[in-house]
Formats: C-alpha cells, sequence, structure tokens
C-alpha cells in the first residue's frame, strides 16, 4: 500500500491528475463517469471536455470556485499496487490542510504548471513535506500541452526546482512531463514527448513510479515503539496493553521496557481479534500482555529493553500553525504526544521560516500557516523521539485549552538539554531505585586533578607481596604528584565488609563491595590500588566490568606457593595445614590464575624498584 499526496499551487492541476489516474487505470464506475459527464456542463473548467477534477473535489464550494478546499481521499489499484490518494489544497490559506493530508504520506506528487514554473506555494509545500519527513518527491511538470510539449520550458523548470531541492533532506527526487488533461504520460506514454527518457528508453510514467517506488525501507523496523492506548482488563485474568505499533517488530518472549517509569518485562502474547501474532510490525493494532504486573497507564510507551529512549520535559520542535489566532510564546496549551496528553506551553520561537527561501528569520509569534523551530515545555517528563527517526512518536498536536481546537502540529527534532536528573538503568537492587545524574561528572574531576581515575587491582596468594607492592606503588605515585587511594584486604574487612567471613559466598561479596567502592574512587578521578587476594576469576571479571575500557588493570602478583609459605608473615599457612583455617586460598581452597592480566609480577625474581618501574609505565 502507497500512500501519496499531490500538492502544488493553486491550478497546477491537481485534482485532475487523480481524476485522470483513476480515469485511465479503469477505477471508475459508469455512473460516476455519467455524473461528472453531467457537472463538466455546470461546474467543469474544461470546457467542453470531462472535468476529471469534479472525482475528487465533491464540495459545493470547491465546484463553485473550481478550487480543492478540504483533503480528499481516494483508494484506487492496479494489479502491481494498491493506493491510497490525498487530495490537498492549493491555496496559502488552506496549508494547514495540506499539512494534515501529508502527515501519513510516504510520497508526495508536487505538481508545476508549465507556463508558470515555480511558485510560492511549490516551495511552501515542498518544505513541508520535506519537514514531515516524507522521502520521496515526483515532481510533475504539468499542462505541458499548453507550451506546445516544449524540452527546453521543462529543462528550464527541472533546474528552478533543483535550486529548492537543494536545501531538502528528500534522497529521492523524480521529474515527469505531463499533461493531466490529456492524459500525457500519466498512465500512457506521450506521443508529444518522444524526448522524455531515461536510459534511452521512453522515461516512466507517473503510473509507473507509483507502482515501482521503493518505500519498504522508510519504516523504522529497529527502534520498538509500542504507544499504550488502553489498558484491556476484561476480568482478573487477563491484563492487555493496547495500540498501533508506531516503529520496530515485536515478539512473544521480547525484552521490553515501560516508559516513563523504566519497568521491565518480557512480552507474553501478542493479541489480536483474529488470534495471536508470532510477530507484529508497524501499523498493527496489538494487544500485548506481559508475564509481570506491572503498572502501565494509557500515554505510557513499550520500548525495547535495551533502547536507550531520553526523557525529558523539554524539547525542540518544528512547529506548523493551523489557527488564525497566532501562537503566544508562554501561554499554556494542551500537547497531545502519541496518546499522551499533557499540559505546556511553547517557552521560545528559535527562528521561523520564511518558505519563499527557506531562510531564518525572527519571529515573537506565529501566524496561521508559518512554519517555525520552538522550544516546547511540558509538566512533566515524557520520552522523546525524534521525529525523522520515528514520525508516529515523534511528533505532536497542540491543542487550546478553551475551544478544544487542534491550533498546531509539531515534528519533534531533539530534546532540550534540560534533562531528567535522574535515568533508568537494569540492577539487581531490592529496593526501587533510579540512576541520579551529577552536574560533576569524572570528566571534570579527572581534569581538576590532572590526570584519569582507574583501578589497579593486585591479586595473588597470601603472602605473595601484594600489599608491599600496593603500597609502594602508592607512595612513588604521591611523590610524583597522582591523586591516589589504598584499599587494602585486611583493612577492608575491618569496617565495610565485617560482617562478612571467610566462606566462598562471603568471599565473593567481599570483593562486589570492593569493586564498587573502588569505582567509586575511579570516578571522582582518582588512581585507587586494591591488594586482595580475590582468588575467584569469575569476582575478579565482575569488577572489571564496573570499569571502561582501560579503567581496571589487573596485575597478578605471581609468587610460588612454597616462597609464599615460607614467608607466612601472619603465621596463616601453619594454621591452614593444623586444619586450625578452613578455605585457605592455596591450601584448602582454589586459586585461579588471571587469564589476560595487564601485568605478571614475581617478587621471588625481581627487586622492588624493578617491579615498581614496571608498574609505573602501565598505570601512567
Amino acid at each position: 500500500l502507497l500512500r501519496f499526496i499531490t500538492c502544488g499551487s493553486v491550478d497546477d492541476g491537481k485534482s485532475t491528475l487523480i481524476g485522470r489516474l483513476l480515469h485511465d487505470s479503469k477505477m471508475i464506475f459508469d455512473d460516476q463517469l455519467a455524473a461528472i459527464t453531467r457537472d463538466s456542463k455546470k461546474s467543469g473548467t474544461t470546457g467542453e471536455e470531462v472535468d476529471l477534477a469534479l472525482l475528487v473535489d465533491g464540495l459545493q464550494s470547491e465546484r463553485e470556485q473550481g478550487i480543492t478546499i478540504d483533503v480528499a481521499y481516494r483508494f484506487f489499484s492496479t494489479d502491481k499496487r494498491k493506493f491510497i490518494i490525498a487530495d490537498t489544497p492549493g491555496h496559502e490559506q488552506y496549508t494547514r490542510n495540506m499539512a494534515t493530508g501529508a502527515s501519513t504520506a510516504s510520497l508526495a506528487i508536487i505538481l508545476i504548471d508549465a507556463r508558470h514554473g515555480v511558485q510560492t506555494q511549490t516551495r511552501r509545500h515542498s518544505f513541508i513535506c520535506d519537514l514531515l519527513g516524507i522521502q520521496h518527491l515526483v515532481v510533475a511538470i504539468n499542462k505541458m500541452d499548453l507550451v506546445d510539449y516544449s524540452q527546453a520550458r521543462y529543462d528550464e523548470i527541472v533546474a528552478e526546482y533543483q535550486e529548492v531541492a537543494e536545501k531538502l533532506n528528500a534522497r529521492d527526487i523524480r521529474f515527469v512531463p505531463m499533461s493531466a488533461l490529456k492524459g500525457d504520460n500519466v498512465v500512457n506514454q506521450s506521443e508529444a514527448m518522444g524526448w522524455y527518457t531515461l536510459n534511452d528508453q521512453p522515461g516512466p510514467t507517473m503510473l509507473e513510479l507509483l507502482e515501482s517506488v521503493e518505500i519498504t525501507h522508510d519504516q523504522n523496523l529497529r527502534d520498538l515503539r509500542l504507544p499504550v492506548q488502553y489498558v484491556n482488563r476484561p476480568n482478573l485474568d487477563f491484563r492487555g496493553y493496547c495500540g498501533t505499533l508506531a516503529a520496530g517488530i515485536l515478539h512473544p518472549g521480547q525484552a521490553v521496557r515501560a516508559l516513563p517509569s523504566g519497568k521491565t518485562s518480557k512480552v507474553e502474547r501478542i493479541v489480536t481479534y483474529d488470534g495471536d501474532l508470532d510477530v507484529a510490525y508497524p501499523g498493527q493494532a496489538i494487544t500485548v500482555t506481559l508475564e509481570d504486573e506491572i503498572d502501565i497507564s494509557r500515554g505510557d510507551w513499550l520500548v525495547a529493553a535495551s533502547d536507550q529512549v531520553p526523557l525529558a520535559s523539554g524539547f525542540e520542535a518544528d512547529i506548523v500553525w493551523m489557527h488564525e489566532t497566532p501562537l503566544e510564546p508562554g501561554k499554556l496549551y494542551d500537547f497531545k504526544l502519541a496518546t499522551r496528553d499533557l499540559a505546556g506551553k511553547v517557552s521560545a520561537i528559535d527562528y521561523q521560516v520564511d518558505v519563499n527561501t527557506l531562510e531564518q528569520r525572527h519571529a515573537e509569534n506565529l501566524d496561521l500557516n508559518a512554519i517555525a523551530r520552538c522550544r516546547v515545555e511540558l509538566t512533566a517528563p515524557v520520552p522523546v523521539d525524534d521525529y525523522r527517526t520515528s514520525p508516529g512518536t515523534g511528533s505532536f498536536i497542540i491543542i487550546d485549552r478553551l475551544t478544544n481546537i487542534t491550533v498546531g502540529a509539531g515534528m519533534i527534532h531533539q530534546p532540550l538539554d534540560s534533562e531528567l536528573p535522574y535515568e533508568f538503568r537494569e540492577h539487581d537492587s531490592k529496593a526501587d531505585v533510579v540512576w541520579n545524574r551529577t552536574s560533576v561528572t569524572q570528566v571534570m574531576r579527572e581534569q581538576l586533578n590532572g590526570h584519569a581515575g582507574k583501578c589497579i587491582w593486585f591479586t595473588g596468594l597470601s603472602g605473595a607481596g601484594k600489599s608491599s607492592l600496593a603500597n609502594a606503588l602508592e607512595v612513588e605515585l604521591n611523590r610524583r604528584g597522582y591523586h591516589t587511594m589504598l584499599l587494602d584486604g585486611d583493612n577492608i574487612r575491618h569496617g565495610l565488609c565485617r560482617d562478612l567471613g571467610m566462606g566462598e559466598e562471603d568471599r565473593a561479596e567481599n570483593i562486589r563491595r570492593v569493586g564498587e567502592v573502588a569505582r567509586l574512587f575511579a570516578e571522582a578521578g582518582i588512581i585507587v590500588i586494591t591488594a586482595f587476594i580475590s582468588p575467584f576469576r569469575a569476582d575478579r571479571d565482575a569488577a572489571r566490568k564496573l570499569f571502561s575500557d582501560g579503567g581496571f588493570i589487573e596485575v597478578h602478583v605471581d609468587t610460588p606457593l612454597d616462597v609464599c609459605e615460607q614467608r607466612d608473615p601472619k603465621g596463616l599457612y601453619q594454621k591452614a595445614r593444623e586444619g586450625k583455617i578452613k578455605d585457605f586460598t592455596g591450601i584448602s581452597s582454589p586459586y585461579e590464575v588471571p587469564l589476560k592480566p595487564e601485568a605478571v609480577l614475581d617478587t621471588n625474581e625481581e627487586s622492588l624498584d624493578g617491579l615498581l618501574t614496571k608498574l609505573i609505565k602501565i598505570c601512567t
């Protein structure tokens, strides 16, 4: 299915083009053709010929004036594709209607009268289509019959529009010379424009372009977005979250996160009227059930658990104003974003776009049909998507709080810097917590200290010389002006870990706590030095994961067991041999040697000065 619009300046032939597409593709019934043939004599604008524009210009005022006022939608199909056409008005005062029609389109046909060339409305509609993220534009240079099918005139208009196209983001722009009234290059090839070729073949007609344009890659299948429209709770055994999938692909078993709460779960079922689905795609109306009972309400989003969606109470947006009463910065309006309704205001207008030149200029307020980049502030934080990435969740409408009239439409550009003071992170804490951001960052602390924060993790058997090396390293680093902190295994057990014993689970918890404390020191821009037996590889790897790349330096003090036992400064080995100490590393409990440590040192073979020289090179 291809949704497309026709737009352009007044009397460029938009409605006639649609009528010709329907007529020549045999999509008009005999009674319809008889009716517009009869009406053409009364309301037609084409002389003796049938006015095909009357197929979509159905309002009495439209027929009386020979113009389009409201958006008219028509469905038709060919053997290759189905289409929904939106015929939009060309008058400037009805630009808001044109924007409404363009909001759901994948392609836009921009008509240009060959006699007049590119007009103000041509630029305006091109800019609005681009603003709404339409990637495919077909520039139809119409009424070629009135300029004697002149190739020179066609080339002149193409060059004129290319100047407009340079300021647009659309990646696919095509040009077609045609006559909607005569049928040239609409459905059938024109005999009068043999010069219109592509790669030495006759150029594609309008219908051929519409049938062949590739739109499957326009949808965002990467970022999962399901705005919850309704919570379906028919009985005690069923709780479903209903909505239309705006982006991404959803399947049972997928991990999802509810926003703004940050709660996570997995999809249990995808329910529809026709039965459960194995997978859901954008545009499908679905009901999702989750494995866990979590608090989700209308207006919340379901996103992939791994997606980092910013939450913000303010954002930058492009706004199209649609009401005679100007937009007033600071005035309170109602905003509808996806399925969420909340109050807010336009705090500032950064600039208004001059649609004639696409230049930016200052504006105090926005009049009817004006387009501007604005700053929006809401009364509560919401998930924020870039419109070009996810149109379904990156757009909003503005509603007057007194009259309940839609007065504007907007496309989100990016969240404002005033982000939430917290974010949701995965955690296994037993408490319901968030991660609070700090204004002073690790980078700022490191700049103040003059060096990066990191962890030097000494591991090895008891008596290997870890504490001696760690102490000597801290003395040398301090002498050189570095900010340091030494965490010693015995010292830590006097306070932070005094509740832990020497069993396997307690030793793992001991290392976990030390790793967390070491990370805090590193984030403070300090070089933290730890000296712990830390016998289990999994515990050391878990500590490493707390740090960024290069922030964790594992030093294996690889002193042989017999040497350590000979030293036995605390008499622990002797007690272990006598069975007085259980789970003693190297005797009755294993030591798992590091697989890829940053350094391996042997205090039995090298001098202290030599070992320090190696350590200083690694640390600094």
